[in-house]
Formats: structure tokens, sequence, C-alpha cells
């Protein structure tokens, strides 16, 4: 068994431009993630059994169903409905998107219900709503809370995010097999992809642990 490293060496360009646009799919959809997450997390605890049932049936139904399958029915599904073709890149992110809105709002009541419930007492005696202490007092305390297990959320979508290639999108993944087609060297394309996706996650944990570093300081100050 031969490793031809000049072959891997080669196929580095194209594999980073696609590591580029996985990154881009994974921090878009991270962020329409947290967007999506943080009104159905609140939606999750809120005074309305409607709103909670609501956003329960949500959650469980894409924490409860493959992302491989929620981008199927994005992509080819939704257009039957609808008669419009989806765009591969648009049918990622929103696939995406909605899936990670899913687990982030999971992570944003957890951390919401972490907070003392003597906050949301003093901030009711202050004249503020339930509303107003949400935002200006609660929901800013569960965000520093919720930094590790957002970061956890953020490596784990930039793996499951190599499922778009089944669309023909062309992130990383789907480059390597794109090189692979040309080239037959499995071995040596598909080691390059996991060793850029382990860089990638490694530098994902690092910035993570800083982040997390700062807001402990930040708060003792």
């Amino acid at each position: 068994m031969n490793y031809d490293l000049d072959l891997a060496v080669s196929a580095l360009p194209l594999l980073f431009l696609g590591a580029g646009v996985t990154i881009k799919i994974t921090a878009l959809s991270v962020g329409f993630g947290i967007i999506i997450g943080l009104f159905v997390g609140i939606a999750r605890i809120s005074e309305f059994r409607l709103l909670r049932l609501l956003a329960a049936v949500y959650v469980d139904f894409l924490r409860g169903t493959p992302l491989l399958v929620q981008i199927f029915l994005v992509y080819f599904a939704l257009p039957v409905v609808t008669g419009q073709h989806m765009d591969p890149f648009l049918a990622a992110i929103s696939a995406c998107s909605i899936n990670s809105g899913a687990y982030i709002a999971e992570i944003f009541r957890a951390g919401i219900q972490s907070v003392d419930n003597g906050q949301m007492e003093a901030g009711r005696s202050l004249g503020l709503s339930w509303a107003q202490t949400m935002r200006y007092i609660i929901v800013p305390q569960a965000f520093k809370r919720v930094i590790p297990p957002l970061g956890n959320e953020f490596i784990a979508l930039l793996k499951d995010s190599s499922l778009v290639s089944v669309i023909g999108f062309e992130e990383l993944t789907r480059r390597g097999q794109l090189i692979i087609a040309r080239t037959y060297g499995s071995l040596e394309i598909w080691t390059a992809v996991a060793l850029i996706y382990l860089i990638m996650t490694i530098a994902i944990s690092r910035l993570v642990a800083y982040l997390e570093r700062r807001f402990q300081v930040s708060d003792r100050h």
C-alpha cells in the first residue's frame, strides 16, 4: 500500500475551498439557529400553554428525525408543494438552521432555567414586565452560561454539514468525493479531509474555551 503524498498536497487548495464553504454553512446555520433557538427556548417556558406546546412539537420533531431526512424534505419535498426549485445553498442553510434551532432551543431553555428564580422576582419587583425581565436580566446571564454547549453545537453541525453533499453542494466532503472520482486516491483524499475537519474542530474548541474564560473574568470584575 503506497500513500501518494503529492496527490494529497496537490488536492489541498480545492479541499481548503470546500472547508471555507463548510465554515460558511455552519456559521450561517448556527447564527440563524441561535435566533430561532432563543425564541423557541423562551417559548418552551412561556406562561402560554399553546406557545409551549408548539415549541415542544418543533423541538421534538427536529430532534427526533435525522438531519439527512430534513435536508431531503427541504430540497426535494418542499419544491413539490411550492412548485419552485430550491437552490442547494438555500436548502442547505434552511435545513441546517432549522435543525440547529431545535437543539439550541433546549440549550437556551436549560440556561434560562439555571438562572436563580430570585432574578425574575427582583425584575418584576422593579416594575419590569415578564418580557422586559427576560430581555434585560435573565437572557444576558443565561447567554454566558450557554457558551460551552453552543460551541459544542457549532462543532457538531460543522461535522454534520457534510450531509449536504447528498444534494450536490460542494462543501469539504463533496469536494473530496469529486477529487476521488477523478484521481481514485481514496486513502490520500479522505485522510486529508479528516485532518482538515480535525483542525477546524480543534480551533473552534480553543475559541470557545477562550470566550468562556473572558466571560468568567468579566463576571469577577
